[in-house]
């Protein structure tokens, strides 16, 4: 198949001396649609066209899905929208590189293969010991990728699979070692004790993105890991604290058991109630299970209507009173050690599970009478999404990404436009995290993942590549036994932000040709997390932007817009669509999941709950091109996608309409061109007699196509399939195909049926390879029946004014229609209409059309009429303001009345609506604000309300 093309004509398939095409089968084509028989006979060839002269590069990466299983429908949205991007730029003459890959994602994984070890073994990775762990995460990663590659080759992704590469691959290691290396030598990377968000489970620090918020109101019970019963959070406990001289003031937390670590107790210094406390310099309170003394400090942050407007100040363990510790200088006291229990060094409580040790705090608080009150209240939990743990936030010697020069660069190469962000809406934000950005603690207490190129030699960090070379940097000759390496290993996106340029070579020299990426396109969810580190360390490592462009999609919901989580039970994964699933299939998926160790009981529990609820009749079968189709057809930029599979349905009868229309066009081609139905060959349509409904289907073809064309430039899919469907479905199959049937039967019409054959074939062949871009299975599967092709410019067809003259015609059988339907006429019944032209030119161009007409209001014969009153019919009615008409049927049938009862409220409608409108135009905003252009449309409106309204009136 040949393509010449630029972006500035659209293109049409045809020439003077056709190619013949042999069909591929020896049978008829199937009387329906059936996606997995369509699937399998399709072998994807992802450069099935040819490449144009210029070898235009375009490149991008697939955001690597992690090791841990099948992809979901968010993995899915991210392959096809690519896939279709792709498709889209070979097709325009561009040679794609699209790489893809796995991420090995540390907490991820580790987690998953622990639960695993666990269920199948009952044994724990410190069983086994780090390197044999690692082995075993090794083996689960080769089984599970290879079930993600199956999935993303379901789903009929032409990516690059020569070029895929995994994360923890020698040579990425390599780049992400010589990475960490240069910006530790930069003093960009550095090692300080600081609070992090800390998971007990994990024993690691997590970023802020593992990070789920649970909002509750009050009172409430939670499940939490290592602990037997639920713990109660939600409640507000106001605690006395004395002073030295006797007096008490009273403090409000929600984490009593932290009491243990207070260094202060902190007030606003404008609040009157303290200000004899402030002044009074000796005044200290007595820490009630230290007994030391603490002092009482007053700070600007602290909300006077919180409580007492007293707070307890614990530095170590809750950011807010980090930064105050640190603006007052006040000592660091940790409580709660990495398991989550408390410290051995608090005597009465040693090793107690925070949580338990929260308790006999209170009990303890009680028996002191330091206690006054417990109140419910309202209060935000952070909980690890991983371990559904919550979060303690603790003081730990980590290592830090000093970000701020970084993001300064990130900032202008947006600013100045070197990288465009698809919406711009994003724009704000990646200012708001740029602008006020922290720096980046990127070190994890795991054992998978790249363990920190650091060494500690005699007391001195060195980053370097291995020992050898740690001894060589720092000059020093030291026993290599000696010398440590930090256990610790690196934030997943630190290795995952080094992907655009890695994978091209660095830290050797990168490619020109494929570097930096053309775009960047991923889930707005980690625009910080993942997108703004990659052009940050871009822009630091090789001087350059990684990508040019950035196009971020929403995240996919279940049809009520709720997010999709194992906890609710809405979980549909691409493969359960494509193939269809019955309930019980669906739940004996998840029992596997159970069995497996990645769902607890209690999220089993939920799920199956949640399959009843949502999936009675399971999933049908939809095939992989419809749910390419559907998540297409959403706008992908905005914040939120709600995923209905009735919608999915939908559109396989969508696409079983476009089937079942080349089963006609096969049928015509067996017919009228002479040929056997294996070899079809179609004449130089130029040296054809076209009608006037032939050049409006190809100039409907011409706009279709340039609307496409338009809607990749500005990433509108929605917009791209929604001009195909309109196309395909209103144009092509509803309008044009039926006229088309009128003439087959009529051997004075022989001729003309040919060109239809012949103008059908062009509108299925072109449509088909615009519609290959989203759906490649059903459209190469079509497109094997029909004859070869080449392109030649479309807007030789496209004619606005004939477009507006057949919409004309269409409104006028959809009126017909319409009052059919509400008498229950059918076409059975032999309808005869009678027509009213409003003026000479309606009646003109009604005449010109009146064979459509017949046929697309279903209608057997047409009678042109001077007058509206239509004495012989029952039915009687307006098509907006070109005419009035009415409906007879051979047997007479008693639907006057009913026609009146119609007609009445079509008067009150059009009625209501010339009010709307003129209520507008005599608004005197509107004659100063609009053009004359939009006042010039508004008055033809009105006018033709008027018409109808005064005809309609007449006929009732």
């Amino acid at each position: 198949m040949y393509f010449l093309k630029n972006h500035s004509t659209n293109y049409i398939f045809f020439k003077e001396t056709y190619k013949i095409r042999k069909c591929t089968t020896k049978t008829r084509i199937e009387t329906g649609y059936q996606p997995r028989n369509v699937e399998k006979r399709q072998e994807l060839n992802a450069l099935n066209t040819l490449e144009s002269p210029e070898k235009k590069i375009f490149s991008m990466i697939l955001p690597p899905p992690n090791v841990t299983g099948h992809i979901h429908l968010g993995h899915c949205l991210t392959a096809i929208v690519q896939d279709v991007i792709a498709r889209y730029k070979r097709k325009s003459g561009f040679k794609v590189e699209w790489i893809p890959g796995m991420d090995h994602a540390g907490i991820a994984t580790q987690i998953v293969v622990e639960k695993y070890l666990k269920k199948q073994k009952n044994i724990t990775r410190h069983d086994l010991g780090r390197q044999k762990f690692i082995k075993e995460v090794l083996n689960w990663k080769d089984q599970r990728s290879t079930c993600t590659k199956r999935d993303l080759l379901k789903l009929g992704t032409t990516l690059d699979w020569k070029k895929e590469y995994f994360t923890m691959d020698d040579s990425h290691s390599h780049a992400v070692r010589e990475a960490f290396i240069r910006l530790f030598d930069k003093g960009l990377i550095y090692r300080t004790k600081s609070l992090v968000n800390w998971s007990c489970t994990l024993e690691s620090t997590i970023s802020d993105i593992e990070i789920d918020h649970l909002n509750i109101d009050g009172p409430t019970e939670i499940s939490v890991p290592g602990y037997d019963k639920k713990v109660k959070f939600g409640q507000i406990y106001d605690i006395v604290y004395k002073t030295t001289n006797g007096d008490e003031i009273i403090v409000s937390t929600t984490r009593p058991e932290t009491i243990l670590g207070d260094v202060a107790v902190a007030v606003n210094p404008r609040d009157p109630r303290y200000s004899s406390f402030l002044q009074n310099k000796n005044c200290k309170l007595v820490n009630p299970f230290r007994m030391d003394l603490i002092p009482i400090i007053a700070d600007e942050s602290i909300d006077m209507d919180f409580g007492s407007g007293a707070v307890k100040i614990t530095p170590a363990h809750d950011k807010n009173d980090f930064g105050i510790g640190q603006r007052h200088d006040l000592p660091l006291i940790s409580v709660i050690n990495e398991k989550g229990n408390i410290s051995l060094e608090f005597k009465s409580f040693a090793n107690l599970p925070r949580f338990n040790a929260r308790d006999m705090i209170i009990n303890a608080l009680m028996d002191k009478g330091l206690l006054r009150d417990i109140k419910p209240y309202k209060m935000c939990l952070p909980i690890c999404s991983r371990s559904k743990d919550i979060i303690e936030f603790q003081l730990r010697s980590q290592w830090f990404v000093r970000c701020k020069r970084m993001s300064e660069k990130a900032l202008e190469a947006v600013k100045s436009r070197k990288i465009k962000i698809y919406p711009e809406t994003f724009i704000r934000e990646w200012e708001h995290w740029l602008s006020d950005i922290h720096d980046w603690c990127i070190s994890r207490q795991l054992w998978w993942g790249h363990q920190i190129p650091v060494y500690l030699i005699e007391g001195t960090w060195v980053a370097a590549h291995s020992k050898d070379d740690a001894l060589h940097k720092l000059k020093k000759d030291v026993v290599l036994d000696l010398i440590k390496q930090d256990e610790d290993v690196l934030d997943t996106w630190f290795s995952s932000a080094l992907l655009p340029f890695s994978l091209h070579g660095w830290p050797k020299k990168t490619s020109n040709e494929f570097y930096p990426l053309d775009i960047m396109e991923t889930g707005h969810d980690i625009i910080f997390f993942w997108v703004a580190r990659m052009v940050m360390l871009g822009i630091e490592l090789t001087d350059t932007i990684p990508f040019k462009e950035i196009l971020l999609h929403g995240i996919v919901c279940d049809a009520f817009g709720r997010k999709m989580s194992k906890s609710l039970g809405n979980i549909i994964t691409p493969k359960q669509i494509i193939n269809g699933s019955s309930l019980k299939e669906l739940q004996q998926e998840t029992k596997a999941l159970l069995n497996m160790g990645i769902l607890s009981n209690q999220e089993y529990k939920k799920s199956i709950e949640g399959q009843e609820k949502m999936f009675p009749e399971g999933i049908p079968e939809c095939g992989t091109d419809t749910l390419r189709f559907t998540l297409c057809s959403h706008n992908i930029k905005t914040h939120f996608i709600n995923f209905d599979i009735k919608e999915v349905y939908a559109n396989k009868l969508f696409l079983n309409k476009i089937w079942n229309a080349t089963r006609y066009v096969i049928k015509m081609n067996e017919t009228f061109l002479k040929v056997d139905r294996s070899r079809i060959c179609i004449d130089d349509l130029l040296h054809e007699r076209l009608l006037p409904m032939d050049k409006w289907i190809l100039s409907r073809l011409s706009e279709t196509s340039s609307k496409v064309n338009d809607a990749f430039t500005s990433y509108n899919l929605h917009c791209a399939t929604m001009a195909l469907k309109n196309f395909f479905r209103n144009d092509l199959c509803d309008t044009y195909l039926e006229t088309t049937k009128i003439n087959q039967y009529d051997m004075s019409k022989k001729q003309v049926a040919k060109v239809n054959c012949l103008v059908l074939n062009i509108c299925l062949a072109h449509g088909l390879d615009l519609m290959e871009i989203f759906t490649p299975f059903l459209s190469l599967d079509l497109k094997k029946h029909l004859p070869l092709y080449q392109v030649k410019c479309l807007n030789f067809f496209k004619d606005p004014s004939l477009e507006r003259e057949v919409f004309q015609i269409m409104e006028v059988c959809s009126s017909i229609r319409q009052i059919n339907s509400q008498h229950n006429i059918t076409k059975q019944q032999k309808p005869t209409l009678f027509i009213h032209p409003n003026n000479a030119s309606a009646e003109k161009l009604l005449k010109l059309y009146q064979n459509e007409i017949a046929s697309l209001s279903f209608c057997v014969n047409i009678h042109f009429v001077q007058d509206n009153t239509f004495v012989k019919c029952d039915i009687k009615s307006t098509a907006g303001s070109i005419c009035s008409f009415g409906v007879s049927l051979d047997q007479r049938t008693e639907l006057n009345e009913k026609s009146k009862e119609i007609n009445l409220k079509k008067a009150q409608k059009l009625e209501k609506e010339l009010q709307r409108v003129m209520k507008i135009v005599s608004n005197t905003g509107f004659a100063n604000a609009v053009s004359d252009d939009v006042k010039n449309k508004m008055n033809i409106k009105i006018m033709k309300l008027k018409m109808e309204l005064e005809n309609i009136k007449k006929i009732r």
